[in-house]
């Protein structure tokens, strides 16, 4: 059973880039534009190449390590990995490591483009050091692909098992020749129905393709793969787990130096990919189901973690609060332990806030010398679920006090933009610089990542409230005290 990619079609997908800088008034990435003739330079070949897919969570993760050789006879620092065009707007978190010194940090990535004509795009990884001729690097190759998986069936009933089904290339996508190579997939269990086989002469060591062993499938070896050469094939398993897929996530952290605190809101726009109700829901089986805690593909509750110290959670959603929480704090960490107003099922919705407050110095440092501050907090935060949560767009704001200046940022979660705007709220002047950060295809396994927002603060621009606060009312009572002095009697004044 042999079948294609089905992918939505690209929309601006921008790339991973690996550090950002301290520096707003650069771009946070280049997107170069390049005609449908445009074949990489075949300056390097894979010597070996080995892809593992987990697919342990409601996305596949994929990782590539590949020992790269350079076969040109000048040094060569441009890697260009291929996608198809509809399936670049799916990759998310793309990050490339050495393998062998993976502590140096992420590579410089950035996404080729093409066309309207061409099909394919290419990621652009820039190796930090030239690779001399016949010298070899082990690169270390992640992202995650999201809607990838699809429920087949399309229906089930309430309490049936859920089945989904990945599509992928036995031959790992490369714009080089490859010597050899093969791909692991890790399924949840050993539950797996379906699956694509394919001829024994295709596979280098003459054996039935894909090799079995428990929860592990592995297509290859394969020798001599050519560039572009691709041959899909398709895995179809058992995963009776909601697939959440969040749309939008607005996160808004509000810094208050008078107060102390940092106000946290999350805004979540959630939604079911899993495969439908193929009947009507029935509350009373839902129930009988409650007892025993089955599996179920069905959303029904979410545990958000957050750092220890947190106080005054809350949790609505479109018709208001909702009782059907519970805040566990700790001293490692806190819990807050949320249950949708009903179980969210394939093909359903689900929108809500939640919100906290903490004490701002476990976040907020000084810099010994000038009125120069260190905010240090997490770019995502979110509920924990070990099937995993994908995220479309996450939109962040940081709202600093009013009067902060020279505001620069540094993450390592890829981002798409960055801009600053001014947020006015009660009594504000001139109103708060805001810091408005903007990712696309984040998972939940970003949450370990931290944003550090660096910003002056003033000692006189502490006390600017207060005086310009103090200073209207004393004009009210002055302007008060002058209309009350005024006579505005009709007629004059007789004398005693």
């Amino acid at each position: 059973m042999r079948s294609t990619f089905l992918f939505a079609s690209c929309v601006a997908a921008l790339s991973s880039f690996a550090s950002a800088e301290l520096n707003l008034s650069q771009p946070l990435l280049s997107r170069q534009v390049l005609p449908s003739t445009f074949r990489p330079p075949q300056v390097f070949k894979n010597a070996n190449l080995v892809r593992t897919t987990n697919l342990d969570k409601a996305y596949p993760r994929e990782t590539i390590n590949v020992v790269i050789e350079n076969i040109d006879a000048k040094p060569q620092s441009k890697y260009y990995l291929p996608f198809e065009s509809s399936l670049l707007s799916r990759v998310g978190g793309l990050e490339v490591r050495d393998k062998k010194d993976a502590e140096k940090g992420s590579f410089k990535v950035e996404v080729v483009g093409f066309d309207a004509e061409s099909s394919t795009e290419f990621y652009l990884i820039h190796l930090p050091t030239p690779l001399a001729p016949k010298a070899q690097q082990t690169l270390s190759i992640s992202y995650s692909v999201l809607s990838a998986v699809v429920p087949v069936p399309a229906q089930i009933g309430q309490s049936d098992k859920q089945y989904v089904q990945y599509t992928f290339s036995a031959y790992t996508p490369s714009a080089y020749l490859t010597d050899k190579q093969k791909t692991k997939m890790k399924f949840p269990n050993g539950d797996v129905p379906d699956y694509t086989t394919l001829p024994a002469d295709l596979n280098t060591e003459k054996k039935a393709d894909p090799q079995k062993q428990g929860s592990t499938f592995t297509y290859g070896p394969y020798n001599n793969i050519p560039a572009g050469a691709e041959e899909f094939v398709s895995v179809r398993y058992e995963f009776t787990k909601p697939l959440t897929h969040a749309t939008l996530l607005e996160r808004d952290l509000e810094v208050s130096h008078w107060g102390g605190n940092l106000a946290s809101e999350e805004r979540y726009w959630l939604t079911n990919q899993g495969a439908q109700l193929k009947n009507h829901f029935s509350r009373v089986e839902w129930q009988k189901q409650s007892y025993m805690n089955p599996p179920s593909s069905a959303l029904k509750n979410l545990n958000l973690p957050l750092h220890p110290g947190a106080v005054d959670p809350y949790f609505t959603d479109d018709i208001g609060n909702v009782s059907t929480s519970r805040f566990r704090p700790g001293k490692k960490e806190a819990l807050l332990e949320l249950k949708p107003r009903y179980p969210v099922f394939g093909g359903w919705k689900y929108s809500f806030r939640v919100g906290w407050n903490a004490d701002l110095n476990t976040y907020l440092r000084k810099l010994a010398t000038g009125d120069s501050y260190v905010l240090k907090v997490p770019f995502l935060e979110g509920p924990r679920a070990g099937e995993g949560i994908a995220y479309a767009r996450v939109h962040l704001r940081v709202i600093l006090p009013e009067g902060a200046t020279n505001v620069k940022y540094s993450t390592t979660v890829p981002l798409v933009d960055s801009t600053t705007s001014v947020h006015r709220t009660f009594m504000d002047t001139l109103g708060r610089p805001t810091l408005e950060l903007h990712a696309i295809n984040i998972v939940d396994e970003f949450r370990e990542r931290d944003l550090i927002v660096t910003y002056d603060y003033p000692w006189t621009a502490g006390y600017r409230k207060p005086i310009v606060l103090a200073l209207g009312l004393f004009a009210v009572f002055a302007v008060s005290w002058v209309l009350g002095s005024i006579d505005t009697s009709i007629g004059k004044k007789k004398k005693a």
